[in-house]
Protein backbone atom coordinates (compact mmCIF):
# COMPACT_ATOMS: atom_id res chain seq x y z
CA UNK A 1 0.00 0.00 0.00
CA UNK A 2 1.61 3.50 -0.69
CA UNK A 3 2.09 5.82 1.86
CA UNK A 4 -0.13 9.17 1.65
CA UNK A 5 2.97 11.36 1.51
CA UNK A 6 4.25 9.66 -1.49
CA UNK A 7 0.68 9.59 -3.63
CA UNK A 8 -0.14 12.05 -6.10
CA UNK A 9 -1.84 14.39 -4.54
CA UNK A 10 -4.83 16.81 -6.43
CA UNK A 11 -6.76 19.22 -5.71
CA UNK A 12 -10.02 16.70 -3.92
CA UNK A 13 -7.18 14.88 -2.06
CA UNK A 14 -5.15 18.75 -0.75
CA UNK A 15 -8.60 19.64 -0.02
CA UNK A 16 -9.57 16.69 2.48
CA UNK A 17 -6.31 16.79 3.89
CA UNK A 18 -6.39 20.28 4.64
CA UNK A 19 -10.33 19.91 6.54
CA UNK A 20 -8.72 16.77 8.30
CA UNK A 21 -5.25 19.04 9.55
CA UNK A 22 -7.67 21.95 10.88
CA UNK A 23 -9.51 19.70 12.94
CA UNK A 24 -6.87 18.24 14.33
CA UNK A 25 -5.21 21.19 15.13
CA UNK A 26 -7.74 22.89 16.70
CA UNK A 27 -10.31 19.82 18.88
CA UNK A 28 -7.30 19.81 20.78
CA UNK A 29 -7.77 23.55 22.25
CA UNK A 30 -11.72 23.18 22.55
CA UNK A 31 -11.15 20.28 25.06
CA UNK A 32 -9.26 22.78 26.87
CA UNK A 33 -11.42 25.72 26.97
CA UNK A 34 -14.05 24.00 29.03
CA UNK A 35 -12.10 23.41 31.81
CA UNK A 36 -8.88 25.15 31.76
CA UNK A 37 -9.63 28.05 34.07
CA UNK A 38 -11.35 25.47 36.39
CA UNK A 39 -8.15 23.54 36.59
CA UNK A 40 -6.03 25.96 37.61
CA UNK A 41 -8.37 27.06 40.11
CA UNK A 42 -8.99 23.72 41.75
CA UNK A 43 -4.68 23.61 41.56
CA UNK A 44 -4.89 26.47 44.31
CA UNK A 45 -4.40 28.74 41.51
CA UNK A 46 -5.89 32.79 41.96
CA UNK A 47 -7.93 34.58 39.40
CA UNK A 48 -4.93 36.77 39.11
CA UNK A 49 -2.35 33.98 38.60
CA UNK A 50 -4.36 32.83 36.11
CA UNK A 51 -4.88 35.71 34.30
CA UNK A 52 -1.03 35.67 34.06
CA UNK A 53 -1.15 32.18 32.86
CA UNK A 54 -3.39 33.31 30.32
CA UNK A 55 -0.67 36.23 29.61
CA UNK A 56 1.97 34.22 28.96
CA UNK A 57 0.38 32.36 26.29
CA UNK A 58 -0.64 35.68 24.45
CA UNK A 59 2.46 36.79 24.98
CA UNK A 60 3.89 34.22 23.73
CA UNK A 61 2.14 33.93 20.14
CA UNK A 62 2.35 37.41 19.83
CA UNK A 63 5.97 37.53 20.15
CA UNK A 64 6.80 34.20 17.71
CA UNK A 65 4.32 34.88 15.33
CA UNK A 66 6.48 36.94 12.70
CA UNK A 67 9.31 34.01 13.49
CA UNK A 68 7.73 31.29 13.05
CA UNK A 69 6.07 31.83 10.30
CA UNK A 70 9.63 33.28 8.37
CA UNK A 71 10.51 29.75 9.43
CA UNK A 72 7.76 27.44 8.07
CA UNK A 73 8.32 29.59 4.34
CA UNK A 74 12.54 28.68 5.08
CA UNK A 75 11.94 24.78 6.19
CA UNK A 76 8.98 24.17 4.92
CA UNK A 77 5.63 23.10 6.11
CA UNK A 78 5.33 19.86 7.40
CA UNK A 79 8.66 19.70 9.80
CA UNK A 80 7.01 22.77 11.26
CA UNK A 81 3.63 21.51 11.60
CA UNK A 82 5.02 18.38 12.97
CA UNK A 83 7.11 20.81 15.44
CA UNK A 84 4.17 22.20 16.86
CA UNK A 85 2.38 19.17 17.15
CA UNK A 86 5.37 17.78 19.75
CA UNK A 87 5.36 20.58 21.20
CA UNK A 88 1.68 20.74 21.94
CA UNK A 89 2.02 16.99 23.46
CA UNK A 90 4.26 18.35 25.87
CA UNK A 91 1.99 21.35 26.72
CA UNK A 92 -1.05 19.16 26.73
CA UNK A 93 0.34 17.25 29.28
CA UNK A 94 2.21 19.85 31.68
CA UNK A 95 -1.17 21.87 32.06
CA UNK A 96 -3.23 18.44 33.11
CA UNK A 97 -0.67 17.11 35.13
CA UNK A 98 1.08 20.09 36.68
CA UNK A 99 0.40 21.24 39.89
CA UNK A 100 2.71 24.07 40.23
CA UNK A 101 2.62 27.38 39.08
CA UNK A 102 5.94 27.08 37.16
CA UNK A 103 4.96 23.69 35.71
CA UNK A 104 1.69 25.41 34.55
CA UNK A 105 3.43 28.45 33.03
CA UNK A 106 6.21 26.05 30.78
CA UNK A 107 2.50 24.37 29.82
CA UNK A 108 1.30 27.76 28.59
CA UNK A 109 4.59 29.03 27.06
CA UNK A 110 4.93 26.09 24.91
CA UNK A 111 1.62 25.73 23.73
CA UNK A 112 2.07 29.67 22.84
CA UNK A 113 5.35 28.23 20.73
CA UNK A 114 3.03 25.55 19.26
CA UNK A 115 -0.08 27.81 18.44
CA UNK A 116 2.59 30.38 16.21
CA UNK A 117 4.21 27.36 14.53
CA UNK A 118 1.00 26.42 13.34
CA UNK A 119 -0.33 29.64 12.76
CA UNK A 120 -1.11 29.56 8.74
CA UNK A 121 0.95 26.97 7.96
CA UNK A 122 -1.55 24.42 7.34
CA UNK A 123 -3.61 26.62 4.76
CA UNK A 124 0.24 27.78 3.26
CA UNK A 125 0.47 23.78 2.65
CA UNK A 126 -2.78 24.07 0.89
CA UNK A 127 -2.21 27.11 -1.22
CA UNK A 128 1.11 25.59 -2.28
CA UNK A 129 -0.12 22.09 -3.17
CA UNK A 130 -3.20 23.32 -5.33
CA UNK A 131 -1.31 25.98 -6.89
CA UNK A 132 1.61 23.57 -7.51
CA UNK A 133 -1.36 21.60 -9.04
CA UNK A 134 -3.65 23.81 -10.85
CA UNK A 135 -1.27 27.34 -11.44
CA UNK A 136 -1.28 30.52 -9.80
CA UNK A 137 -5.15 30.88 -10.94
CA UNK A 138 -6.74 27.57 -9.01
CA UNK A 139 -9.93 28.10 -7.15
CA UNK A 140 -8.78 28.35 -3.49
CA UNK A 141 -11.88 29.78 -2.01
CA UNK A 142 -13.91 26.22 -1.68
CA UNK A 143 -11.24 24.48 0.25
CA UNK A 144 -10.19 28.07 2.36
CA UNK A 145 -14.51 27.78 3.38
CA UNK A 146 -14.15 24.55 4.16
CA UNK A 147 -10.81 24.31 6.25
CA UNK A 148 -12.93 27.24 8.25
CA UNK A 149 -15.58 25.07 8.38
CA UNK A 150 -13.67 22.46 10.04
CA UNK A 151 -11.85 24.23 12.17
CA UNK A 152 -15.40 25.88 13.79
CA UNK A 153 -16.45 22.08 14.22
CA UNK A 154 -13.64 20.99 15.88
CA UNK A 155 -13.61 24.15 18.23
CA UNK A 156 -17.42 23.26 18.98
CA UNK A 157 -16.83 19.89 19.58
CA UNK A 158 -14.08 20.03 21.56
CA UNK A 159 -15.86 22.35 24.25
CA UNK A 160 -18.85 20.43 24.73
CA UNK A 161 -16.75 17.77 24.54
CA UNK A 162 -14.35 18.82 27.35
CA UNK A 163 -17.33 20.01 29.28
CA UNK A 164 -18.59 16.62 29.38
CA UNK A 165 -16.05 14.50 30.36
CA UNK A 166 -15.75 15.65 33.94
CA UNK A 167 -19.54 15.42 34.71
CA UNK A 168 -19.71 12.24 32.99
CA UNK A 169 -16.74 11.18 35.22
CA UNK A 170 -18.71 12.26 38.68
CA UNK A 171 -21.85 9.67 37.36
CA UNK A 172 -22.66 6.35 39.51
CA UNK A 173 -19.44 5.31 41.05
CA UNK A 174 -17.40 8.35 41.13
CA UNK A 175 -14.62 7.56 38.79
CA UNK A 176 -13.40 11.34 39.19
CA UNK A 177 -12.98 10.02 42.22
CA UNK A 178 -11.37 7.21 42.21
CA UNK A 179 -9.16 8.38 39.28
CA UNK A 180 -7.59 11.07 41.89
CA UNK A 181 -6.89 8.61 44.15
CA UNK A 182 -5.28 6.08 41.99
CA UNK A 183 -2.87 8.69 40.52
CA UNK A 184 -2.22 10.46 43.79
CA UNK A 185 -4.25 14.07 42.62
CA UNK A 186 -2.11 14.09 39.57
CA UNK A 187 -5.26 13.44 37.38
CA UNK A 188 -8.56 14.99 38.20
CA UNK A 189 -11.95 14.99 36.18
CA UNK A 190 -10.74 18.15 34.79
CA UNK A 191 -7.19 17.02 33.60
CA UNK A 192 -8.94 14.61 31.22
CA UNK A 193 -9.88 16.89 28.48
CA UNK A 194 -6.42 17.97 28.85
CA UNK A 195 -4.77 14.69 28.61
CA UNK A 196 -7.31 13.85 25.68
CA UNK A 197 -6.05 16.64 23.86
CA UNK A 198 -2.14 15.72 24.27
CA UNK A 199 -3.28 11.95 22.63
CA UNK A 200 -4.92 14.11 19.70
CA UNK A 201 -1.96 16.17 19.45
CA UNK A 202 0.32 12.44 19.15
CA UNK A 203 -2.53 11.63 16.18
CA UNK A 204 -2.04 15.21 14.35
CA UNK A 205 1.83 14.70 14.45
CA UNK A 206 1.35 11.16 12.73
CA UNK A 207 -0.95 12.35 10.04
CA UNK A 208 1.37 15.55 8.79
CA UNK A 209 3.89 13.62 8.40
CA UNK A 210 2.05 10.64 6.61
CA UNK A 211 -0.33 13.09 4.45
CA UNK A 212 1.21 16.09 4.02
CA UNK A 213 4.11 15.69 0.98
CA UNK A 214 5.94 18.77 -0.07
CA UNK A 215 8.42 19.29 -2.68
CA UNK A 216 12.07 19.12 -1.18
CA UNK A 217 13.72 22.19 -0.47
CA UNK A 218 17.06 22.98 -0.58
CA UNK A 219 19.03 21.69 2.49
CA UNK A 220 18.65 24.21 5.27
CA UNK A 221 21.89 25.30 7.76
CA UNK A 222 21.70 27.14 11.12
CA UNK A 223 23.25 29.75 9.08
CA UNK A 224 20.28 29.96 6.15
CA UNK A 225 17.73 29.58 8.78
CA UNK A 226 19.15 32.51 11.19
CA UNK A 227 20.00 34.44 7.91
CA UNK A 228 16.51 33.62 5.61
CA UNK A 229 13.96 33.88 8.35
CA UNK A 230 14.31 38.12 9.17
CA UNK A 231 14.34 38.78 5.13
CA UNK A 232 11.01 36.72 5.04
CA UNK A 233 9.93 38.14 8.23
CA UNK A 234 11.05 41.99 6.72
CA UNK A 235 9.44 41.15 3.99
CA UNK A 236 6.43 40.15 4.85
CA UNK A 237 5.80 43.62 7.15
CA UNK A 238 7.03 45.60 4.06
CA UNK A 239 4.11 43.87 1.74
CA UNK A 240 1.53 46.17 3.49
CA UNK A 241 2.95 49.10 2.97
CA UNK A 242 3.73 48.44 -0.97
CA UNK A 243 -0.16 46.74 -1.88
CA UNK A 244 -3.06 48.38 -1.29
CA UNK A 245 -5.37 44.72 -1.69
CA UNK A 246 -3.02 43.47 1.39
CA UNK A 247 -3.40 46.89 3.42
CA UNK A 248 -7.48 46.49 3.40
CA UNK A 249 -7.13 43.01 4.48
CA UNK A 250 -4.97 43.62 7.24
CA UNK A 251 -7.48 46.50 8.42
CA UNK A 252 -9.95 43.86 8.31
CA UNK A 253 -8.00 41.02 10.31
CA UNK A 254 -7.62 44.16 12.84
CA UNK A 255 -11.29 44.80 12.85
CA UNK A 256 -11.96 41.80 13.30
CA UNK A 257 -10.28 41.38 16.43
CA UNK A 258 -11.70 44.06 17.95
CA UNK A 259 -14.63 42.44 17.26
CA UNK A 260 -14.32 39.11 18.98
CA UNK A 261 -11.97 40.90 21.68
CA UNK A 262 -15.41 43.01 22.56
CA UNK A 263 -17.52 39.86 22.76
CA UNK A 264 -15.20 37.57 24.96
CA UNK A 265 -14.37 40.16 27.22
CA UNK A 266 -18.24 41.74 27.87
CA UNK A 267 -20.82 38.37 27.16
CA UNK A 268 -20.00 36.75 30.03
CA UNK A 269 -21.28 39.04 32.24
CA UNK A 270 -23.83 39.32 30.44
CA UNK A 271 -24.95 35.85 31.14
CA UNK A 272 -24.11 35.98 34.55
CA UNK A 273 -26.11 39.27 34.81
CA UNK A 274 -29.19 37.08 32.88
CA UNK A 275 -29.17 34.36 35.11
CA UNK A 276 -28.02 35.84 38.50
CA UNK A 277 -25.64 33.40 39.12
CA UNK A 278 -21.42 32.78 37.87
CA UNK A 279 -22.17 28.91 37.81
CA UNK A 280 -25.11 29.40 35.21
CA UNK A 281 -23.50 32.37 33.71
CA UNK A 282 -20.88 30.36 32.54
CA UNK A 283 -22.72 26.90 31.57
CA UNK A 284 -24.98 30.08 29.25
CA UNK A 285 -21.45 31.09 27.80
CA UNK A 286 -19.91 27.88 27.21
CA UNK A 287 -23.69 27.20 25.06
CA UNK A 288 -23.44 30.58 23.44
CA UNK A 289 -19.70 29.93 22.20
CA UNK A 290 -20.64 26.35 21.25
CA UNK A 291 -23.51 27.88 18.80
CA UNK A 292 -20.82 30.27 18.09
CA UNK A 293 -18.30 28.85 16.32
CA UNK A 294 -20.79 26.68 14.76
CA UNK A 295 -22.51 29.94 12.87
CA UNK A 296 -18.83 30.85 12.17
CA UNK A 297 -18.53 27.16 10.78
CA UNK A 298 -21.84 28.23 8.55
CA UNK A 299 -20.41 31.51 7.62
CA UNK A 300 -16.92 29.82 6.26
CA UNK A 301 -19.37 27.19 4.51
CA UNK A 302 -21.33 29.87 2.87
CA UNK A 303 -18.32 32.01 1.37
CA UNK A 304 -18.42 30.77 -1.81
CA UNK A 305 -22.04 31.41 -2.57
CA UNK A 306 -21.85 35.05 -0.92
CA UNK A 307 -19.11 35.58 -3.26
CA UNK A 308 -21.37 34.44 -5.70
CA UNK A 309 -24.08 36.42 -4.84
CA UNK A 310 -22.17 39.78 -3.99
CA UNK A 311 -20.30 39.25 -7.39
CA UNK A 312 -16.68 39.01 -6.06
CA UNK A 313 -14.67 38.13 -3.23
CA UNK A 314 -14.43 41.99 -2.70
CA UNK A 315 -17.68 42.88 -1.81
CA UNK A 316 -18.12 39.60 -0.26
CA UNK A 317 -16.01 40.79 2.43
CA UNK A 318 -17.62 44.33 2.49
CA UNK A 319 -21.34 42.41 3.26
CA UNK A 320 -19.60 39.87 5.15
CA UNK A 321 -18.35 42.51 7.93
CA UNK A 322 -21.03 44.63 7.62
CA UNK A 323 -23.27 41.74 8.66
CA UNK A 324 -20.64 41.10 11.79
CA UNK A 325 -21.42 44.98 12.53
CA UNK A 326 -25.04 44.76 12.49
CA UNK A 327 -24.44 41.55 15.28
CA UNK A 328 -22.64 43.85 17.13
CA UNK A 329 -24.84 46.94 16.74
CA UNK A 330 -27.51 44.53 17.94
CA UNK A 331 -25.78 43.53 20.78
CA UNK A 332 -25.30 47.01 21.88
CA UNK A 333 -28.80 48.13 21.46
CA UNK A 334 -30.12 45.58 24.11
CA UNK A 335 -27.26 45.87 26.75
CA UNK A 336 -29.35 47.80 28.62
CA UNK A 337 -32.48 45.57 28.91
CA UNK A 338 -33.22 41.83 30.16
CA UNK A 339 -36.64 41.82 28.49
CA UNK A 340 -36.88 38.33 26.98
CA UNK A 341 -37.69 40.12 23.40
CA UNK A 342 -33.68 42.42 24.05
CA UNK A 343 -32.39 39.08 25.40
CA UNK A 344 -33.69 36.79 21.55
CA UNK A 345 -32.09 40.27 19.88
CA UNK A 346 -28.96 39.73 21.79
CA UNK A 347 -28.44 36.25 20.86
CA UNK A 348 -29.27 36.93 17.23
CA UNK A 349 -26.65 39.81 17.21
CA UNK A 350 -24.13 37.34 18.68
CA UNK A 351 -24.64 34.74 16.17
CA UNK A 352 -24.67 37.28 13.42
CA UNK A 353 -20.54 38.59 14.76
CA UNK A 354 -19.43 35.01 14.40
CA UNK A 355 -21.54 34.53 10.81
CA UNK A 356 -20.12 37.24 9.68
CA UNK A 357 -16.85 37.02 10.37
CA UNK A 358 -16.87 33.18 9.22
CA UNK A 359 -17.75 34.25 6.02
CA UNK A 360 -15.52 37.20 5.71
CA UNK A 361 -11.96 35.20 6.34
CA UNK A 362 -12.07 33.11 3.34
CA UNK A 363 -13.00 35.41 1.31
CA UNK A 364 -10.17 37.75 2.14
CA UNK A 365 -7.40 34.80 2.46
CA UNK A 366 -8.18 33.80 -1.26
CA UNK A 367 -7.56 37.53 -1.97
CA UNK A 368 -4.70 37.80 -0.05
CA UNK A 369 -2.98 34.15 -1.42
CA UNK A 370 -3.40 35.93 -4.76
CA UNK A 371 -0.88 38.64 -3.76
CA UNK A 372 1.71 36.50 -2.23
CA UNK A 373 3.89 33.73 -3.32
CA UNK A 374 4.90 30.44 -2.10
CA UNK A 375 8.13 31.66 -0.43
CA UNK A 376 6.34 34.31 1.91
CA UNK A 377 2.74 33.12 1.86
CA UNK A 378 3.19 31.58 5.89
CA UNK A 379 4.78 35.14 7.13
CA UNK A 380 2.19 37.19 5.16
CA UNK A 381 -0.92 34.93 7.43
CA UNK A 382 1.10 35.66 10.44
CA UNK A 383 1.02 38.97 9.58
CA UNK A 384 -2.70 38.65 9.39
CA UNK A 385 -2.94 36.96 12.84
CA UNK A 386 -0.54 39.37 14.51
CA UNK A 387 -2.64 42.18 13.37
CA UNK A 388 -6.23 40.73 14.82
CA UNK A 389 -3.97 39.66 17.92
CA UNK A 390 -2.78 42.78 18.69
CA UNK A 391 -5.79 45.09 17.63
CA UNK A 392 -7.73 42.65 19.89
CA UNK A 393 -5.86 43.35 22.46
CA UNK A 394 -5.98 47.36 22.78
CA UNK A 395 -9.30 46.91 22.35
CA UNK A 396 -9.92 44.64 25.52
CA UNK A 397 -7.88 46.96 27.66
CA UNK A 398 -9.79 49.99 26.07
CA UNK A 399 -13.25 48.33 26.64
CA UNK A 400 -12.50 47.06 30.12
CA UNK A 401 -11.76 50.89 31.57
CA UNK A 402 -15.43 52.17 29.61
CA UNK A 403 -18.58 51.93 31.45
CA UNK A 404 -20.52 48.73 30.89
CA UNK A 405 -23.53 49.10 28.68
CA UNK A 406 -24.16 50.14 24.91
CA UNK A 407 -21.09 52.25 24.47
CA UNK A 408 -18.37 49.98 24.31
CA UNK A 409 -20.52 47.73 21.77
CA UNK A 410 -20.98 50.55 19.50
CA UNK A 411 -17.24 51.59 19.14
CA UNK A 412 -16.74 47.67 18.62
CA UNK A 413 -19.17 47.83 16.15
CA UNK A 414 -18.23 50.84 14.03
CA UNK A 415 -14.60 49.86 13.78
CA UNK A 416 -15.71 46.87 11.96
CA UNK A 417 -18.34 48.98 10.30
CA UNK A 418 -15.31 50.75 9.35
CA UNK A 419 -13.29 47.65 8.08
CA UNK A 420 -16.47 46.75 5.95
CA UNK A 421 -16.44 50.32 4.16
CA UNK A 422 -12.42 49.76 3.14
CA UNK A 423 -14.03 47.30 0.56
CA UNK A 424 -16.25 49.64 -1.22
CA UNK A 425 -12.71 50.73 -3.28
CA UNK A 426 -13.43 48.66 -6.26
CA UNK A 427 -10.56 46.94 -7.24
CA UNK A 428 -8.19 47.01 -10.40
CA UNK A 429 -10.20 45.39 -13.31
CA UNK A 430 -6.77 44.14 -14.56
CA UNK A 431 -5.58 40.65 -14.00
CA UNK A 432 -3.95 40.69 -10.25
CA UNK A 433 0.00 39.86 -10.57
CA UNK A 434 1.11 37.67 -7.36
CA UNK A 435 3.73 39.95 -5.40
CA UNK A 436 6.81 38.05 -4.16
CA UNK A 437 7.41 38.92 -0.10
Amino acid sequence: MTPLATEPTGEPAARRRYVTVCALLWLPPGLGMATMVLLFTERGMSLAAVAGLFAAHSLTVAALELPTGGLSDVLGRRPVLAAAGGLGVVAFALLGLGSSAWLLTVGMVLMGVARALASGTAEAWYVDTVQACSGPDAELRTGLARGGSATSAALAGGILLGGALPWLLGLGPDLGARLSEATSGAVLPLSVPLLLGAALRIVSVAYVLAALPEPPRPPATLRSVLRGVPVTVADGLRLGGRDAMVRRILLGAAAAGSALAAVELLVPGRTTALTGSNGSGAMVYAALSCAGFLCSGLGSHLAPLTARIAGSGERAVLVSLAAGAGGLLLLGVTASSVHPAATALAAAGFGLVYLGLGAAAPNENDLLHRRVDGAGRATALSVQSLAQQLVGALTGLAVGVLRPGPLPWLLTGAALLAGALLWLRRSDERAVQVTGV
